[in-house]
């Protein structure tokens, strides 16, 4: 099957955005994170991420704004690798990417992330307590609202465990399964 979009999915930390941009570069398509439409929305409003997916789940009109784009993809009909934890649900004809880490890895890849502005955190543990209660958050949300078990590993086409892996491996290893 030939696939004009990939979605890239998976845990805070994984590398998504990493491997989104690189994998879109690669290929020379376009790129797209709902990530980024997020942090803007929550830094416009002078909140957390934490904060916006708390305020989320009792006001629709959050989702609508980040998820709107998938009815009128700002890409048309060119190819793009969307980074997005729901992306999958929402374009069911792509290439559904998931990408996992460990979450203590995780924090120290948060930690160290220069894009990460509306996220305030300084140690380890904090970015420790932020992932778990992000993700929890981010669970219940998605369950409440869209009916969708981002955890469910069988609604992927493929599954990789970034732990231990560069984004360049975890490129490659897309594009051998695409």
């Amino acid at each position: 099957m030939h696939y004009s979009t990939i979605t890239i999915s998976g845990q805070l930390g994984s590398g998504k955005s990493t491997v989104a941009k690189m994998l879109a570069e690669k290929l020379n398509w376009d790129y797209y994170s709902t990530g980024m439409a997020q942090r803007e929305i929550a830094q416009k409003r002078g909140i957390s991420t934490v904060e916006l997916n708390q305020q989320a789940i009792s006001n629709p009109q959050i989702d609508e704004e980040i998820d709107g784009v998938f009815k009128n993809p700002p890409w048309g009909n060119k190819s793009c690798v969307v980074d997005s934890r729901l992306a999958f649900h929402f374009l069911p004809n792509s290439f559904k990417v998931c990408l996992l880490v460990d979450i203590e890895t995780a924090a120290k890849r948060v930690l160290s992330s220069k894009g990460r502005v509306s996220e305030h955190y300084s140690t380890e543990k904090e970015a420790l307590d932020y992932l778990k209660k992000r993700r929890t958050l981010e669970l219940a949300h998605f369950a409440k609202n869209y009916q969708v078990d981002i955890e469910n590993l069988s609604q992927f086409n493929l599954v990789i465990n970034t732990t231990n892996l560069t984004p360049t491996e975890v490129c490659q290893k897309i594009l051998e399964k695409l």
